[in-house]
């Protein structure tokens, strides 16, 4: 049992890599088998179709984000913008640099999700957690913590996109990253306004 579930970790890993590096197109039993060195039809004996496969690898990036995620939560919630926006740009950071491969992976599954619901509610909550981000704005004291906690993981989405693609032209030479500061301060600018604080 043991065996098959190490078996299952190394295949949703590849996965994961494959989608990074290639995109969702890049994704297969095929390539998986390739990559691990397996037999012809390993990985479609345990993940007999796409569906099931694309579901594995997705469930299996959203346990090991919540896993970060709880690694990197403090004792006590950040009572100060400040201490927040901190906290966040290390967060944001670590996306971009130690988990790269995570959010590329991420992004390059959101093709399989359009018109899956499950496996959209799984990839929305790979990279930030909407309850997490309720419960920091209502202790900020944002009037509407619901609302502000869904535009600030807006934000950061874009923020996130952004720099893991260079989409800007204007910015693609430069880099956040390594500069937690530069993150800093606009995070919590975009706190400040979410609660109402400018």
């Amino acid at each position: 049992m043991s065996h098959r579930r190490s078996r299952r970790v190394l295949i949703c890993e590849a996965a994961l890599d494959l989608a990074a590096e290639g995109g969702n197109h890049a994704l297969t039993h095929q390539g998986i088998d390739a990559r691990l060195g397996l037999a012809r039809g390993s990985t479609s004996y345990y993940y007999r179709t796409r569906h099931a496969l694309v579901s594995a690898a997705i469930a299996h990036l959203t346990r090991r984000s919540r896993e970060h995620f709880l690694d990197a939560v403090p004792s006590r919630p950040p009572e100060t913008s400040l201490e927040a926006a901190t906290l966040i740009a290390a967060q944001v950071e670590t996306l971009l640099v130690e988990r790269r491969r995570d959010v590329l992976a991420r992004y390059a599954l959101l093709a399989d999700a359009v018109g899956d619901d499950e496996l959209r509610e799984g990839l929305a909550s790979c990279l930030f957690s909407l309850p997490a981000a309720t419960e920091l704005l209502g202790v900020l004291g944002a009037p509407d913590p619901p609302t502000a906690a869904r535009d600030l993981i807006s934000l950061l989405e874009g923020l996130v996109f952004t720099h893991a693609f260079a989409a800007r032209i204007v910015d693609a030479g430069t880099s956040i990253t390594g500069h937690p500061e530069t993150l800093q301060v606009s995070i919590r600018l975009w706190i400040d306004a979410l609660t109402g604080r400018r």
